[in-house]
């Protein structure tokens, strides 16, 4: 049997593992598998040449501890999912047959799709034209689907946020400041809610919770007034402010994307507060470096139990985590719904009862909290 495997979208850590749990479990089966270079475009021919190439046990041995991704990957080019007036999605049809006549010619008998919410969806396209098609579900965001507990990437990602916050904390104690760290979250608050938690945040600001400034600047008056010397705000990127959301435009190509909140809360909270206030973005920094330990084993297993159902030809499905168990689910159930942040959920509780202002509400009476 010759099967294949791409990842499209945004890179991740935890990629590399998937592929290498991929691998070794087609190649205990006697089987061969061809890697796709730079995501769906490894589907399409190039003039001159080709981009795919044979994955091996010695190509792939132990690349679980590496960041990144060997194959590549965009979240352009030729397969954009179109949306008609009716919501119907669909391909280019010639886009589509040229990726079939490559998947006929190589005689692949099933393709497995590392990614997010857009690459499932272009999965599920190639499914619907009777692909065998297996999708594995990959977001630092971890908003992917609600049938899914966890995606690989995001408890890296909490690691090197949680990390951060906590170099950033020593320098705005020794200088009495506030520092916003703007982390990603375009439509969930989980890296936010997370990190936030785990480094002893002060304010989290999340796509869920509509905030008022005007409880945050309370909230922090309050605390300094305690004798607390720094103030850590966490604010996802995908937070509305005054109901819009905050983006950077590009005047050269005219690209606009999310960010750029952390900044403008930062020259708002100055003023209204009197303190020092200074922001950091830390972007890409989310994404980049080796996974965690738990994104190293989700990657294998998530890997191996696409085989699996390769094995029993449980197509047209992904593979998600519920609690300790690695199961599947229909791609149609796997996009269906994204995954937020519930405003309701014990982990939000939990962050209210700990003393996290999410803006929401005008801030506790503070005194208990007054440091000796």
């Amino acid at each position: 049997m010759i099967i294949g495997i791409l990842n499209s979208g945004g890179d991740c850590p935890g990629i590399n593992a998937v592929i290498e749990g991929y691998v070794t479990a087609a190649y205990s089966r006697g089987w061969r598998v061809i890697g796709f270079h730079d995501g769906f475009e490894g589907l399409l021919p190039v003039v001159g040449g080709r981009r795919y190439e044979v994955l091996n046990l010695l190509k792939t041995h132990k690349i679980r501890s590496l960041g990144g991704t060997i194959l590549g990957t965009t979240n352009t080019g030729n397969f954009n999912v179109q949306v008609n007036k009716v919501g119907r999605h669909s391909l280019d049809p010639q886009i589509l047959a040229k990726a079939k006549k490559t998947i006929t010619a190589l005689g692949l008998e099933a393709l497995a799709v590392i990614g997010g919410g857009g690459s499932a969806k272009t999965a599920k396209l190639l499914a619907e034209e009777g692909l065998p098609v297996i999708s594995i579900p990959k977001t630092i965001n971890n908003d992917l689907c609600s049938a899914s507990d966890y995606t690989f990437g995001f408890q890296s990602a909490v690691e090197v946020v949680s990390s951060s916050i906590d170099r950033i904390r020593t320098t705005a104690n020794a200088h009495q400041r506030v520092m916003v760290i703007e982390v990603m979250g375009d439509l969930s608050g989980w890296i936010a809610l997370h990190s936030g938690i785990a480094s002893s945040a002060d304010v989290v600001l999340i796509p869920e919770i509509e905030f008022d400034l005007q409880n945050v600047v309370d909230g922090i008056k309050e605390r300094k007034a305690a004798g607390q010397r720094e103030i850590i705000v966490v604010v996802a990127e995908g937070c509305r402010m005054n109901g819009e959301l905050v983006t950077v435009f590009n005047k050269d190509n005219g690209d606009e994307r999310l960010g750029g909140i952390g900044n403008r809360l930062c020259h708002l909270l100055e003023p209204a507060t009197g303190i020092e206030t200074r922001y950091c973005v830390l972007g890409h920094t989310q994404r980049g470096g080796s996974p965690c330990a738990f994104d190293r084993v989700l990657g294998l297993r998530f890997g191996v139990e696409a085989v699996k159902l390769i094995e029993r030809r449980e197509f047209s499905t992904s593979v998600v985590l519920k609690g300790p168990k690695v199961g599947t689910v229909s791609i149609d159930e796997a996009v269906a719904e994204p995954r937020f942040v519930n405003p309701q959920s014990h982990l939000v509780q939990t962050a209210r009862e700990l003393g996290i202002i999410f803006g929401d509400r005008r801030p506790q009476d503070l005194r208990r909290r007054q440091l000796d």
